[in-house]
């Protein structure tokens, strides 16, 4: 009774100042566990989506959970293998043709310098003498930048191996670690721990692959489109376009980038602004009708948020985090609307001005129906 009279009777400041150091050191945390928390968080995703089929293994083909998380792993493996396969190839067929494009950029840059003396009067020699300055800025730290790269690579490297094994332990241990979540938390809490599994394992199961069927939408959608209109590495810019796409807002502006510069090299200006109409409007497609339809609403974030976290997740883990802040959200969300002293939090991360009546809030205990991760 007294302590909790204590935890009353704190003012404001107090609370505030707690509520600030303990953001600061989760901050600080976050950053400096990079290397361990950025391939486990993905490695949690690819579990949630890996156990239905480490599940047919074991019950359909009789394997033991070893042998059947380790098969599951092989066909994600497989599968990203594959598309990475794909698109190394449409690369490899630009890389063939750089002397053409070499050659077209160096046209469209000596026009570009003609444009300049004409209305900046900034002559040919005094521009290249800009260039070269600038060009022996970059020489000069190459191998600084060489030594980076390396080191870039042997990251991601590491990355993907450490990200596929803490996926295969997840799968393996995954009834240990729904018994230590549960024992974690005091027993009466212990259908709210399973009804917060269950609804992190069901919504985030179906947004990856809404997104995953949305990616291939839209590059579907996109080669065709780019192979009708005559433009060169269709299926490249197609494929780039559905990859980029899964980071919200920012992706699809980068791939407009991309495929600009890249039809610039190769093509006429009419294609170019071809290229450029079709992936304009096939982001307002994409936005306005394949995002609610195929995704679903099942944790509406709102625009603002959204926009937050991927710039946050860029600046904390970099590319990573662009691509885990959605998900992210999504679970802390799908948390603070099941915690009865969270649930302000959880509005003002939502979409809904008003709650309807299949929103997260306004249920009593209803769940999707979905397996859990012990089950």
């Amino acid at each position: 009774m007294a302590l909790q009279s204590l935890q009353t009777s704190r003012p404001f400041y107090t609370k505030l100042a707690m509520v600030l150091i303990s953001m600061l050191a989760l901050g600080y945390l976050v950053i400096h566990g990079k290397e361990i928390l950025s391939p486990l968080i993905f490695a949690t995703l690819f579990s949630i989506m890996l156990l239905p089929v480490a599940k047919f293994f074991e019950t359909k083909a009789h394997l033991p959970r070893g042998a059947a998380c380790g098969v599951s792993v092989i066909l994600l493996i497989a599968v990203v293998g594959g598309v990475l396969y794909v698109v190394a190839s449409q690369i490899g067929n630009l890389a063939s043709d750089w002397p053409q494009l070499r050659d077209q950029v160096t046209n469209s840059f000596a026009n570009f310098q003609d444009w300049i003396a004409e209305h900046y009067n900034i002559n040919a020699e005094k521009q290249m003498n800009y260039v070269h300055s600038a060009t022996s800025k970059i020489l000069n730290g190459s191998t600084a930048a060489i030594g980076s790269t390396v080191l870039s690579l042997s990251s991601v490297l590491l990355f993907l191996i450490f990200m596929l094994i803490d996926t295969f332990f997840l799968l393996v241990y995954r009834t240990l670690l729904l018994r230590f979540l549960v024992a974690v938390f005091k027993q009466e809490n212990s259908q709210i721990v399973y009804d917060v599994i269950q609804n992190i394992q069901s919504i985030i199961r179906k947004y990856i692959t809404g997104l995953i069927l949305e990616m291939l939408i839209v590059a579907t959608i996109v080669c065709t489109v780019f192979l009708i209109g005559g433009i060169k590495y269709a299926f490249l810019l197609g494929i780039l376009t559905g990859l980029f796409n899964i980071i919200p807002y920012i992706g699809i502006f980068t791939a407009l980038l991309l495929s600009v510069l890249i039809t610039f090299s190769t093509a006429a200006i009419g294609k170019v602004i071809l290229v450029a109409v079709t992936i304009l409007a096939m982001h307002l497609i994409d936005s306005n009708v394949l995002l609610p339809v195929i995704v679903g609403s099942k944790v509406k974030i709102n625009a603002l948020v959204t926009i937050l976290g991927v710039i946050i997740g860029e600046m904390l883990w970099g590319i990573p985090g662009m691509f885990l802040s959605i998900p992210v959200i999504a679970m802390t969300k799908i948390i603070f609307d099941r915690i009865e002293s969270l649930k302000p939090w959880g509005v003002l991360l939502g979409d809904d001005e008003k709650p309807s009546k299949h929103s997260i809030l306004n249920r009593k205990g209803d769940v999707p129906e979905a397996e859990v991760a012990g089950s």
